[in-house]
């Protein structure tokens, strides 16, 4: 009676139930709970599926399916053994069963186009679909080839390879997941074979366009391909001379080769190859031609002697190292020009000249074949006479400044006491500078004499008439310095017989000489132009001023 009591109360107990959802998707979380009419189930509980023990627990009442899969769909129970008011009862509950569904299918891996070329665009699609109920489930996909990762939980479905090239093919698969990776299926793996594209249609230009340059200039040599595919092999060429110019290897349709600076060598036809491993392809010869631009010409002067003079015959030679014929030669004597010779297969052009003193100064040439006119350096001749033994120095041209005599091959200055427009003249006269005008002070053309510089004459006597101001009478210096120098402005700005004076930032006066003129010196209460003697005005030498209009 005992043994069938208990087991009467192990049959479906009414105090004794289960409680679980009874439709549930994949990657879900499902919970079967076992509950009785006490609270404290303080023994041993058990779970089974489809008849078969499942879980055992020790005062757990509740069994967790942390991620649900199809395959745990199925029939479930669960039985207790608990104390009950001092006794030990057991009871099993009825059966309750629980469906898993698919949250997606696996995915279909579409690949469009499934044999491309290289080069081209390939679209890799991921496709799957979820239930109505669960549309708002967030999916990541990842694409594969062969072992490669091409992109890793990504939102779109869709993957693009802009470029794919041969080495891309393989075997292409994707991968769906949701977003904790709790449900993750793959597509069936997709060969995708790249076709590559022979080239064709070489071609070659040049920039500039046309393949004429002038020496200097940057060449650069493009060789293109109408079609081909994958990494190719250009190469550049002289068709003329057969020398091989370089190569590159890229993966392009185009390819430029450069040479930075052309010169005359480069001239000649030109061809350039591509090959990309399914065949060579080879462009039309261009032909490049240099121009090479007159270079500037170097002008020698050739005298007899070691000293140009007066009736010497001067040989000048003009030459420009480089140029393409023909080259006009010009030549200048300070830019006035002398004469042109013209030289059809190049080389240098000679000009002859029969000296004069005024034939003194700075002589160039110019090379001239079309492409612009290439002028030498200045040279600079002296053709010399027997040197005078006085120069004004600091002015703006020879004929203008203070006043500097040669004694025993030194030079020294001129006092002002009793200087006038006599002595002037006599100065003006020996330089060749015409007639005198002013008579200003030597401080007017700074900078100063040196300290060490002698002053020679203290008053000159000239009678106006004499050719040199040696010739007149003078006192020899006792009592001058410097700052009392004699100058002289003469009316022209000739040259001298034999000078090879020129102004220079060494012999001009300052900057304010520029903008200011000297006028007369007032002396004494006269201007210059007024009768008086150079006696006289010796008495009265510290009355002297400047002034400036």
């Amino acid at each position: 009676l005992k043994m069938c009591l208990f087991l009467c109360l192990a049959s479906f107990a009414d105090w004794l139930s289960i409680d679980m959802p009874r439709h549930v998707y994949e990657g879900d979380e499902v919970v079967v709970r076992c509950s009785g009419d006490s609270s404290d189930m303080i023994g041993k509980v058990m779970y089974y599926k489809d008849g078969s023990l499942l879980a055992t627990y020790h005062g757990i009442s509740s069994h967790t399916i942390s991620n649900a899969r199809p395959g745990d769909s199925g029939s479930y129970s669960c039985e207790v053994h608990e104390l009950f008011f001092y006794r030990f009862r057991t009871g099993k509950t009825r059966a309750a069963w629980l469906t898993v569904q698919e949250l997606f299918p696996a995915p279909t891996l579409t690949v469009g186009p499934l044999q491309p070329t290289e080069g081209s665009s390939v679209t890799l699609s991921c496709d799957t679909r979820l239930p109505w109920d669960r549309s708002g489930t967030q999916l990541r996909y990842s694409f594969f080839r062969d072992d490669h990762t091409l992109r890793s939980d990504g939102s779109s479905s869709e993957f693009q390879i802009s470029a794919i090239q041969k080495e891309d093919s393989g075997y292409y698969w994707c991968e769906v997941a949701t977003a904790s990776h709790s449900v993750s299926k793959q597509s069936h793996r997709s060969h995708v074979l790249v076709q590559s594209v022979p080239v064709s249609g070489a071609l070659l230009e040049t920039q500039p366009q046309g393949g004429r340059l002038l020496a200097g200039e940057r060449l650069v040599l493009v060789c293109s391909v109408a079609e081909g595919t994958g990494d190719t092999t250009f190469s550049w060429h002289r068709e003329d001379t057969g020398e091989r110019l370089g190569s590159k290897r890229q993966r392009s349709r185009r390819a430029e080769l450069e040479i930075p600076t052309v010169g005359g060598s480069h001239a000649g036809r030109y061809y350039c190859t591509a090959d990309n491993g399914h065949g060579l392809a080879r462009s039309g010869a261009l032909n490049v031609t240099v121009t090479v631009p007159a270079s500037r010409p170097v002008l020698t002067l050739r005298a007899p002697g070691i000293r140009a003079v007066v009736k010497d015959v001067m040989d000048l030679r003009c030459e420009a190292q480089s140029g393409s014929p023909p080259i006009l030669y010009r030549f200048y004597h300070e830019n006035v020009t002398l004469g042109n010779i013209s030289v059809p297969s190049g080389g240098g052009a000679s000009f002859s000249l029969s000296l004069t003193a005024e034939h003194s100064g700075n002589y160039s040439c110019e090379a001239d074949n079309g492409l612009g006119p290439q002028r030498s350096e200045a040279v600079s001749l002296s053709v010399t006479e027997p040197p005078p033994k006085i120069r004004l120095t600091n002015g703006p041209h020879r004929c203008e400044g203070r006043v500097e005599v040669e004694q025993d091959g030194r030079w020294g200055t001129v006092c002002d006491d009793g200087w006038d427009m006599k002595d002037v003249a006599v100065v003006c006269r020996e330089l060749g500078c015409g007639a005198a005008k002013h008579t200003p002070a030597g401080v007017l053309y700074p900078p100063l004499a040196e300290e060490d510089q002698s002053v020679f004459i203290q008053v000159a006597l000239c009678e106006g008439t004499e050719d040199a101001l040696a010739e007149c009478e003078r006192v020899e210096a006792f009592d001058c310095d410097h700052s009392e120098d004699a100058g002289a402005v003469c009316e022209g700005e000739g040259r001298a017989r034999g000078a090879d004076w020129a102004p220079s930032s060494e012999n001009r006066p300052s900057t304010l000489h520029g903008h200011l003129q000297a006028a007369p010196l007032f002396a004494m209460g006269q201007w210059p132009g007024q009768p008086q003697s150079s006696r006289e005005v010796m008495q009265g030498r510290k009355g002297l001023c400047a002034c400036w209009y």
